[in-house]
This record gives C-alpha cells, structure tokens and sequence, in this order.
C-alpha cells in the first residue's frame, strides 16, 4: 500500500508575483543611493497607502556630494496599483506621470523597466525585485543637460 502523495509545502517569495509587488512596497526602507561621479545619499524611504488606494513613496536623508558637501533632501511619488505592475507619478497636483512599470520575473527576480522623456533628456529606469527581500532602482539619464546614473537599493526596515 502506498501513502498518499503529499503536495510540497509553498515556498512564500518575499514579492510574489507581478500583481502583489506592489502591496508588499508598503512600510519603512533604508536607502543606499549612488550617482556615478556626483554623489551618494543614504536614508529612509517610507510607502504609505492612501484613501485612493494608491501609495505616496517619500524618502528622506543625507546627500553627500563629490566635493564632500553635505545636506538634507526628501523626494516625493504617488504609486498606483496596475495589472502586472504599478505606475508611477510624480506627487503633483493633479499628478504626473513619471512610468508604467509591468512587472515580469527574471530569474529569481521580478523585474519591470520604461523610459521617459523629460524634453530634451530622457530617463530609462529599471526595477529589480530579488529574493532576498530588496530591490534596486536604477535611473540611466542622457541628454544635453543630464548624463549620469543613479543606483538605489532599498532594504526592509527592522525596526
């Protein structure tokens, strides 16, 4: 007599699929941020889901520039919900849109991509979501008046 198969227990990744990405966004990060040759920034980034049902992203932290000056900054996006992905705004009245994300996996990642053009530059950023539980942005500017990249890793916060 043979037992009975048994299903394998599930595996939770830490980002799931493409469509809970950006639920799983929610909460506090540590930021890590690099632009090549410029400067670097370390900080917190904070999702904070809204009455529209969409998430307002603010970061906060110290810039440290090339030259060894340093200051505060903060950054402000509207996230929504979308298909397979999110889109991102920039946090105006009434908001902007910076891009759409679709999110498909890579590996043992999730990851997303798009360009927008900021006339006469344009931005190509892309998205890494790892198994680990972090993920990257990273911002490609080219044009006449940007040229640089910006890398930024983001870590759950523990506390």
């Amino acid at each position: 007599m043979h037992a009975p198969a048994t299903t394998p227990p599930t595996i939770r990744a830490p980002w799931g699929t493409p469509d809970t990405v950006f639920d799983r966004l929610t909460g506090a990060w540590i930021l890590e941020r690099t632009i090549e040759g410029q400067a670097t920034m370390t900080g917190m980034a904070v999702f904070t889901p809204t009455a529209q049902g969409w998430s307002r992203y603010r970061e906060e932290g110290r810039i440290r520039l090339a030259d060894g000056k340093e200051f505060d900054g903060h950054r402000e996006y509207l996230f929504e919900r979308a298909p397979g992905g999110f889109v991102v705004h920039f946090a105006e009245s009434p908001p902007r849109l910076f891009h759409a994300i679709e999110v498909v996996r890579d590996g043992d990642a999730l990851a997303g991509s798009a360009t927008h053009l900021c006339t006469p530059d344009t931005y190509d950023s892309s998205y890494r979501f790892l198994a680990d539980g972090s993920f990257g942005i990273r911002h490609t500017v080219h044009g006449p008046r940007k040229d640089y990249l910006s890398a930024t890793v983001f870590r759950r916060h523990a506390g």
